[in-house]
Order: structure tokens, then C-alpha cells, then sequence
């Protein structure tokens, strides 16, 4: 078992660009972490080997309270066999972190955090309806450090409406001078729903238009690997020691068990998801038949996960692997569909895996469509849908 998933569906406040399962409502946080241990102890069963990383995502697992950390990490260590050695990660946001609550995390098995930078730049910020400040950001990041929090990430978006070269240039300078090993940056995605992509309908915000996007994910990639960071995933930067190793087990397609609303899981041929709701999740939880669905992989759904998670990394795709778990057609098809991006050097076939190029990164999409046995249209849903994660 590669890991545990725990969905935190509380925030403060809402983001303009966020389209993941939350609430603003915190009247239901003790009754829902209730649920939560009774959704531990009724799956524990479904892990039978050490659990390697622990990673609390959401929402905003920074919303948690000491009394909330206590029973989550007792009845997790109680009913699953984590290692000694997990990786523990909560993500929070930065003016959650104050040090009392960053001293309530040294008490807790919580070895890395993750930070919901998004932006150096107050306009941006605003826009983007993030609670914090920069500065705050950034002390909050100091405040971790010097509570012997070494192992941080944080995320940074670009493509922002109006952002500037120059603008998206000082938030990587922030991101350095800060000395962190590890950050997440991601392009903005205007998601149906989401007040952003109102704003976009009504005209009142313009995306970015495809040559700065693309000068901007270039600007990324020089100075992350300018300062020493290695580029092991698509949207993923780290330094020697600092991949996170719960996206990483994610992206190999190691198995996972997510515990809360929406949260999903996988053991290596069918994938199941919570109830995308806090009623139903209590409810079905409580009556001790927790409300989820599940799909059962074929195999050239399974190889098409394949393609798309290991064109994501630096570790590429393993064609031997692929041979021995899909068989002959479908590793003759893979190299067929690969030969004219291998032409143009959007490929390569280094040490028995197929990898994109530094020219492929840029058009990943259209490569990993036409490496997957599916039509068009799910492909693009499937590469959203990752881009998501």
C-alpha cells in the first residue's frame, strides 16, 4: 500500500479558481472527524501492507484543531501499519501557520507540510481570494523552518489574467530566496463553476494568451533547474531527497486508500470514490455503509493510466513493464503512435523507458493522446483530470 488519502473538506473562505469537494460551513468539523475515525476503523481491512506516506489534503487540513490531529492520528497509527519512516504530510495555508498552531504540528508524526502559496503579488492574491498576504506567506514559511519544519513544498499558479512575465519572474525569485526543496506550480484552469470562470463568461477577466503561457512554464522550468531543483514531474519541482513521495507512489501507480467526502482509492485494478457530500458522508459512515462507487479497470483503460501517469515523470514510461502487463498489441501500438514524436525529438527512449523531451513538455497533451488507445474527447477529460490532482 503506497499511502493514505485523508480529505479535509473545510475552509475559511473560498478560492475564485477552486473546483474541489469543500465547505465554508465549520459548524459540522467534530461530527465529521467522527465520521472520519469510524471510516478508518470500518475500512482498516483493506490495507494489508505497510503504509509508506500519509498525506492530509483538502480543503484546508490547516482548519483542524489539536483535539481534531489527536484522535485522526491515533486511530490512523492504531488501524493501519504505517511505517516508522512515513512520509506525513498536511497541507495548509499560510495564515493558518502561526506558531502555536506550528508548534501543535511538532507534536503530531506530521513531517512535511504544503503550502497554498499561489502567489507572491497582493493583486494576485486578491484575485484569486486567498486569505493571505505575501508577507504572510512568506512568514509563514520562515515561522515552519524554524520549527524544524525542513521538508515544505508550496504551490505557485501561473497564467494568471494580466500576469506578467516580470510579475511571474518575482514570484519564482520569492519561491528561491526562501530556500524550500520542493515546489508545485500549476496553471491556472478556468473550471465550470467556479467564480473565476464566471468572471471569464462575463468578460471581465482575459486568459493569458498561449505564447506567454508557454514563456511562462519555460521561465519555470530554467530557474527551477538553475537552482539545483530536478524536474520529476510535469507540474513538480524537487531537489535530491525532496520528491514528494506520496505523488510520486501516485504517479507509478502504486495502490492508495482515501478516507472523507470524495475522496478516491485504488488497489491496482478498480478505482472507488466517497460520496461528494458531508450529509451522505456522515450519514452513510455512521450507519456503517459508507455511500461509494466504484469502476473496475479494463486493460486498456489500465494502460492508458500507464501512459499518461508515466509521461508525466522523469522516470518516462517502462517499456518492458508495459510488454509484460499489456501484452504485444498494445506495446507494438505505444511504440508505432511514439515514432513520429521520437522523430521530432519530443521523445526519447533513454535507459528502456519513453520520455518527453523538453520540447515534448510543452505539447504533452497531444502526445500522450496519441500514445492511449481511447477516443479523443475522454483522453482530453483523463489529461484534465490528472492536471487536477
Amino acid at each position: 500500500m503506497a499511502g493514505l488519502y485523508i480529505h479535509i473538506p473545510f475552509c475559511k473562505s473560498r478560492c475564485t479558481y477552486c473546483d474541489f469537494f469543500s465547505t465554508t460551513d465549520e459548524t459540522r468539523v467534530n461530527a465529521f472527524v467522527e465520521a472520519l475515525r469510524l471510516e478508518a476503523e470500518l475500512r482498516k481491512s483493506e490495507v494489508d501492507e505497510p503504509v509508506k506516506t500519509v498525506y492530509f489534503g483538502g480543503g484546508t487540513p490547516s482548519r483542524l484543531q489539536a483535539k481534531h490531529l489527536d484522535t485522526l492520528f491515533e486511530t490512523l497509527y492504531r488501524c493501519y501499519p504505517i511505517e516508522s519512516t512515513a512520509e506525513v504530510t498536511v497541507e495548509a495555508n499560510p495564515d493558518d501557520l502561526t506558531e502555536g498552531y506550528l508548534s501543535l504540528l511538532t507534536q503530531q508524526p506530521v513531517n512535511r507540510l504544503s503550502l497554498g502559496v499561489q502567489s507572491f503579488n497582493d493583486k494576485e492574491l486578491r484575485l484569486l481570494s486567498r486569505r493571505h498576504t505575501a508577507q504572510e506567506a512568506t512568514d509563514a514559511v520562515k515561522h515552519a523552518q524554524e520549527q524544524g519544519f525542513h521538508n515544505i513544498s508550496i504551490d505557485l499558479i501561473y497564467g494568471l489574467p494580466r500576469q506578467t512575465e516580470a510579475v511571474w519572474q518575482e514570484n519564482l525569485n520569492r519561491a528561491t530566496e526562501l530556500q524550500v526543496p520542493h515546489l508545485s506550480a500549476y496553471h491556472l484552469i478556468y473550471e465550470e463553476k467556479t467564480p473565476i470562470y464566471a468572471l471569464l463568461q462575463a468578460g471581465k477577466v482575459t486568459p493569458v494568451d498561449e505564447e506567454t503561457s508557454n514563456a511562462m512554464f519555460a521561465m519555470l522550468i530554467d530557474w527551477m533547474t538553475q537552482h539545483n531543483f530536478i524536474h520529476y514531474e510535469l507540474s513538480a519541482f524537487g531537489k535530491e531527497g525532496f520528491f514528494s513521495r506520496h505523488n510520486s507512489a501516485y504517479w507509478k501507480g502504486e495502490k492508495y486508500l482515501g478516507l472523507g467526502p470524495s475522496a478516491h482509492s485504488f488497489d491496482g485494478s478498480s478505482r472507488s470514490w466517497n460520496v461528494a457530500s458531508i450529509t451522505e458522508y456522515i450519514h452513510g459512515v455512521t450507519s456503517g455503509e459508507p455511500y461509494q462507487e466504484m469502476e473496475r479497470l479494463s486493460r486498456t483503460e489500465r494502460y492508458n493510466e500507464f501512459i499518461l501517469t508515466g509521461l508525466r515523470t522523469t522516470w518516462g514510461v517502462n517499456l518492458p513493464e508495459l510488454r509484460y502487463r499489456f501484452g504485444e498489441e498494445l506495446y507494438r501500438y505505444c511504440l508505432e503512435n511514439a515514432r513520429k514524436h521520437i522523430d521530432r525529438n519530443l521523445l526519447v527512449t533513454e535507459k528502456e523507458a519513453l520520455k518527453l523531451t523538453r520540447d515534448g513538455l510543452f505539447i504533452s497533451d497531444g502526445i500522450m493522446s496519441d500514445l492511449m488507445w481511447v477516443g479523443k474527447s475522454t483522453i482530453n477529460n483523463k489529461i484534465q483530470a490528472y492536471e487536477n490532482s
